[in-house]
């Protein structure tokens, strides 16, 4: 007999680490096996502490700006991407550098640079001061992304030519609140241009949905994940507005706060993007120290994709930018 009380964790899935978070990991580790320590890498790879921080104890350097890095060592661009004016510098230092840019944004910048080719300026749903904003923005010449948040950004909206207008969106953004905004801007601009498929990746999609799926079996929700994790605080909000009052972010077991959860007797659990399975164990074990449980998982599709890293990490010798 157990004298704990009972509680049932619903273990959202998909959740957790997705393919170009995977492929960045996988980047930095490979880097340092083929060249040693350290290697540099600008900005978080991605947006988790655990994770940088075990890549740090490896022999990684983390800084924000490519001044902070010697030219005789690697550099890694993050998951998030970069403004073209990075590889630039990057190579005009002579620097051997390797793009840890997930595809799925590089997709969107390649939609950008075609949009711009046709000589349509770009209107881009995201979040300021992201890096993935930053690095989108910055593949156009400066006046040729307009960002907006929200639906009221759309109202205040000025724009070049009404008549040659295309929108991108940030990848991690809640899929309704963006299609919120999609809405007003169709409305406001009816010639707009969309993307030929949707910005915001499969993985985030998922996992919203997955949280949505789990929404009406708990009472409250426990997303793993960084503060400064986009698609990981898009999950709490989005448990939220499917009815879950309690829908709380944690970076690990450590943070949980267990007064909030006292007389719950169901709680579902997800991971951001970036967030590796390890911290979900982590949060399960803690869970089960406190109370007699019983774990259900609940599947709301199955992820299958794989990105390949760059060439000339697969290569037996060094070789130039990648």
């Amino acid at each position: 007999m157990t004298n704990k009380p009972r509680l049932t964790l619903f273990l959202a899935a998909p959740r957790g680490f997705c393919a170009g978070v995977d492929r960045a990991v996988k980047i930095v580790e490979m880097a340092l096996e083929k060249w040693g320590a350290p290697v540099y890498v600008r900005h978080e790879i991605v947006h988790n502490r655990y994770v940088v921080d075990g890549l740090r104890a490896k022999g990684a350097v983390f800084v924000e700006e490519l001044s902070e890095c010697p030219t005789d060592r690697p550099v890694i661009f993050s998951a998030h991407g970069v403004p073209k004016s990075v590889p630039a510098e990057a190579e005009r230092r002579h620097m051997l550098y390797v793009d840890a840019t997930c595809p799925l944004v590089s997709k969107v910048h390649i939609e950008a640079a075609r949009h711009h080719e046709r000589g349509l300026q770009m209107v881009m749903i995201g979040h300021a001061g992201h890096p993935e904003t930053i690095g989108t923005m910055g593949q156009l010449p400066s006046g040729e992304v307009l960002l907006v948040e929200t639906v009221d950004d759309v109202a205040t909206l000025e724009v070049r030519d009404p008549e040659k207008l295309a929108y991108i969106t940030q990848t991690t953004l809640s899929v309704d609140d963006t299609a919120a905004v999609v809405a007003a801007l169709q409305a406001r601009f009816p010639a707009i241009v969309g993307p030929h498929k949707e910005d915001i990746c499969y993985a985030t999609t998922n996992r919203q949905e997955a949280v949505k799926a789990v929404a009406p079996k708990i009472e409250a929700l426990l997303v793993i994940g960084a503060p400064n994790s986009s698609n990981s605080k898009r999950l709490v909000e989005v448990g939220a507005k499917a009815g879950c009052a309690q829908a709380m972010l944690v970076q690990r077991a450590s943070e949980i706060d267990w007064e909030r959860l006292r007389g719950v007797r169901a709680v579902g659990i997800t991971a951001g993007a970036s967030a590796p399975e390890e911290l979900v164990d982590e949060v399960v074990d803690a869970f089960r120290a406190r109370y007699d449980l019983t774990v259900e998982k609940v599947e709301n599709a199955v992820e299958n994709v794989e990105f390949k890293v760059p060439r000339v990490l697969r290569e037996p010798t060094a070789g130039a930018s990648a």
